[in-house]
Parts: structure tokens; C-alpha cells; sequence
């Protein structure tokens, strides 16, 4: 399945996903039929490899979305999309994750004025996040946005111009999550 991870590359011929019949190896021998448990793994790695985050702190956000109230699949999602690093490549600013988690840890990025360089910073409704007014900064965002020209979902706002900025209206929902994914998998692995 493509996860989009090289950014706009994907978008390209060189995508490896679609050069390849076979698994890798020699033999390239048939698979069996994946289990259950397989299944679920393969939910959750999924999730976190689209989202960059480790084991750890897969952990933790599961446990805080447990702990709260309403639905886990749900609320777990929620935490994730509302991660800096992926605001800012869901505004535009970054043409993969990891360059958007790059733009974050090197300082191009404040939210609500303050310099943020933790790509994990949970984001609320009504922070404004924008581009540090430095020449370094702002052409790297400017030509991500020249190229990449991606569509900015319901729950932010992006307002172009000399300094690009964006603002979170509310939380995101089941329907703004970019990845399908069923999380009711993910929550019958991660509950055991």
C-alpha cells in the first residue's frame, strides 16, 4: 500500500510499490494466508510508519485516547493528526513528513508566536502556527508550496502570502484522516 512517506516521489514512475510483482528475494515464493494477529500488526505499523512515531510513543498515545472519553479509534487518530509535524505537512509546508518534522526541529516553525521545535507538540483548536520570518525559512516553505499545490483539509486554514501561516480550527475527525485505516484492529491488538 503507498503511504506517500517520499512525498511527491510517489507521485512519479520511480515508485518502487509499482515495479515490483513479486516480494523481495530469490525464491519469491507464494505467501500464505496472513492471520488475524498478522492483520492487526500490519494495521498498526502502518499507522506508525505513516505517522513517524516509535513504539513508545505509539503506547502513550493509545493509553490517552483509552483514557479518554468517547470513541479509542477515534480519539487516537485525532491525537495523531494534531501532531506539529503533521500539521505542517497537511498545510502544505513540507512536502513529506519527514521534511515537515526536519522544518520543526531545525526552528522554522512557531506556534502562537512561541518557537516550537518538538515535531510531537500537541496542537489545539485556535493555535496559529506560521513560518519564522527568515529568509532561509520562508523560501523553503514558499517552493514546498509552489510544488506540492496539496488541498488543506476541514479541521485547519491556510492563509498564503509574504509570511504563510495556518490555524487549527477544530479537532480532527474520523473523516479528516488522510490514511485509510481501520482503527477498531489496531485497538483490539494494542487492548491485549
Amino acid at each position: 500500500m503507498k503511504l506517500f512517506l517520499k512525498g511527491t516521489r510517489c507521485d512519479t514512475p520511480k515508485c518502487a510499490i509499482e515495479r515490483r510483482d513479486a516480494p523481495p528475494g530469490m525464491q519469491q515464493a507464494r505467501r500464505g494466508k496472513l492471520t488475524d494477529y498478522g492483520q492487526h500488526l500490519r494495521e498498526k505499523q502502518k499507522v506508525k510508519h505513516y505517522y513517524g512515531v516509535l513504539e513508545r510513543q505509539f503506547r502513550r498515545y493509545f493509553a490517552e485516547a483509552e483514557r479518554s472519553k468517547g470513541n479509542t479509534g477515534e480519539t487516537l487518530m485525532s491525537l495523531l493528526e494534531r501532531r506539529l509535524d503533521n500539521v505542517v505537512h497537511r498545510l502544505g509546508f513540507g512536502q513529506s513528513r519527514a521534511q515537515a518534522r526536519q522544518l520543526v526541529t531545525h526552528g522554522h516553525i512557531t506556534v502562537n508566536g512561541q518557537h516550537v521545535d518538538i515535531p510531537s507538540y500537541l496542537l489545539k483548536p485556535g493555535d496559529v502556527i506560521r513560518v519564522k520570518n527568515r529568509k532561509k525559512s520562508l523560501q523553503a516553505v514558499q517552493a514546498n508550496l509552489a510544488e506540492t499545490g496539496r488541498d488543506v483539509p476541514d479541521f485547519l486554514t491556510r492563509a498564503d502570502g509574504p509570511m504563510p501561516e495556518g490555524r487549527i480550527t477544530r479537532l480532527p475527525e474520523a473523516m479528516d484522516v488522510s490514511i485509510p485505516v481501520q482503527t477498531q484492529l489496531i485497538i483490539e491488538l494494542c487492548s491485549k
